[in-house]
């Protein structure tokens, strides 16, 4: 069949996907354009590697299903120049038994996956489904974030799920007012931004939002801090220096971790906010005060006035309404997008294009996250700071996230048995090579025929006699 014809067939998929097929023999061509052609998808052919970047010049193409042997300039270099030019498109190789180090070799350069020929037409047909699956999460989650960014005032906070559009709309509404805000949820789950969302999409944008971190401050500083002191109160204030409050003045003063902040210190805090009025330490003086407060804290506020630790009444005076983010545990539907942003950040950051791979997505799904958005941004930065390649795998990840939630790991000085390690490092091995037996018995640097046979023996002994 000629290079560059193209056929398109019934079932076409709402986002339009056209594969390139990229190969010197006809038999190959026809085979896996028939295959393509089952999957509903678009097909153009090649039969060198000068007629494919003719081809990826003139259309738009999504996947490229490309031999390594391709005439011309190869397919190792036909790889290397569409993730330079050609980023969005996903590239599988093809590639004889006696080459697979090479197919290793070009998924670490980013190719999504490869195929052994003589493939198995089930295999390239699974494997194609899932790269446009792959495909399919990475524009959705394209169109989500250009959809955030859209949405004013609301930078940082990235996610759809059901429970973070319920805050969206709170932020909206108590943005357009004055009164006070508690923000409630574990650490890392983005209490500063939502505070910086209230205060940048609503009334009082043109002023200072001054935040504090309560539990950052020494006990001994924080009234000053706070409140401000005049001149000659205390060694060393040589000079009237105004409060963070009154700094904050017509604008928003976010208060976080206000769960540590001192009980005498509530007190005065309290009288400030319900009179309007502050007084700098050391002063007689009295200034009016037209400041908004957010707060936000990790604690039990409600236990915490149950024991007297914090005063009930400022506890009132706060808690107008309330925010509670939830745990990134509860809302895992947004990790892709969460992953995808800020593998575009870091990513620009580092100079790179880097994206993740299904072993390693599926890892980053089952993780409880008990460090919530702020463990998640932290383990993607790590992961292209030491990755090796433009796809993140599993051994990428921290280690830590290389075992389930749930799987206890050994403390340093317990001895585990010798068959109970190696079990680890097989299925740790066969998790990190995304199920490729093959793969996994040469990170292990042992013999297909041995893997084989260690997997039979667990399957066999999970099996209920």
């Amino acid at each position: 069949m000629a290079s560059g014809t193209e056929a398109s067939f019934a079932g076409e998929r709402a986002v339009p996907v056209t594969v390139l097929i990229v190969d010197d023999e006809d038999a190959t061509r026809s085979l896996c354009r028939d295959v393509v052609a089952e999957s509903g998808l678009r097909t153009k052919l090649a039969a060198t590697t000068e007629q494919a970047l003719d081809i990826l010049d003139q259309s738009p193409i999504e996947i490229v299903i490309a031999d390594l042997k391709v005439p011309q300039l190869g397919g190792i270099e036909l790889l290397k120049r569409v993730k330079e030019s050609y980023p969005q498109a996903a590239v599988m190789v093809l590639t004889q038994c006696g080459t697979i180090e090479s197919a290793i070799e070009a998924t670490r350069m980013g190719a999504a996956d490869y195929v052994t020929k003589p493939f198995h037409v089930p295999e390239l047909r699974s494997k194609l489904d899932r790269v446009v699956k792959l495909l399919e999460v990475n524009q959705e989650n394209r169109i989500l974030r250009e959809q955030l960014r859209s949405r004013p005032g609301f930078a940082g906070l990235i996610g759809v799920s059901p429970k973070m559009q319920r805050v969206y709309r709170l932020i909206e509404k108590v943005s357009q007012h004055t009164y006070p805000v508690l923000i409630l949820g574990e650490s890392g789950t983005g209490k500063e931004l939502v505070a910086r969302s209230i205060h940048f999409s609503g009334l009082r944008k043109a002023q200072p939002f001054v935040p504090v971190d309560c539990s950052a401050l020494a006990p001994t500083l924080i009234e000053a801090e706070l409140f401000g002191y005049a001149k000659g109160d205390f060694t060393g204030a040589v000079h009237t220096r105004p409060g963070l409050m009154e700094v904050a003045d017509k604008g928003t003063l976010f208060l976080d971790e206000i769960g540590d902040l001192p009980v005498d210190l509530q007190a005065k805090l309290l009288r400030a906010l319900q009179e309007k009025e502050i007084r700098p330490v050391g002063s007689t003086e009295r200034g009016s005060l037209a400041v908004r407060v957010i707060a936000a804290t990790n604690r039990d506020l409600e236990a915490a006035v149950r024991q007297s630790a914090f005063r009930q009444d400022l506890y009132f005076r706060l808690n107008v309404v309330q925010i509670k983010l939830p745990p990134l545990r509860e809302r895992k539907s947004d990790i892709p997008i969460l992953v995808n942003s800020f593998l575009e950040k870091y990513s620009e950051a580092n100079g790179k294009t880097c994206t993740i791979s299904e072993d390693a997505m599926s890892r980053l799904m089952a993780w409880d996250w008990p460090g919530n958005v702020r463990e998640l941004q932290n383990a993607i930065e790590r992961a292209i700071a030491l990755g090796s390649g433009p796809i993140l795998h599993m051994g990428d990840l921290p280690s830590n996230l290389h075992h389930s939630s749930g799987e206890r790991l050994p403390q340093n000085d317990e001895v585990l048995p010798l068959v109970e390690l190696e079990r680890r490092a097989i299925l740790g091995a066969m998790r990190e090579a995304g199920g490729d037996k093959l793969i996994a018995a040469r990170l292990l640097g042992i013999g297909k025929t041995t893997l084989y046979r260690k997997l039979k023996q667990y399957e066999s002994s999970a099996q209920p006699g």
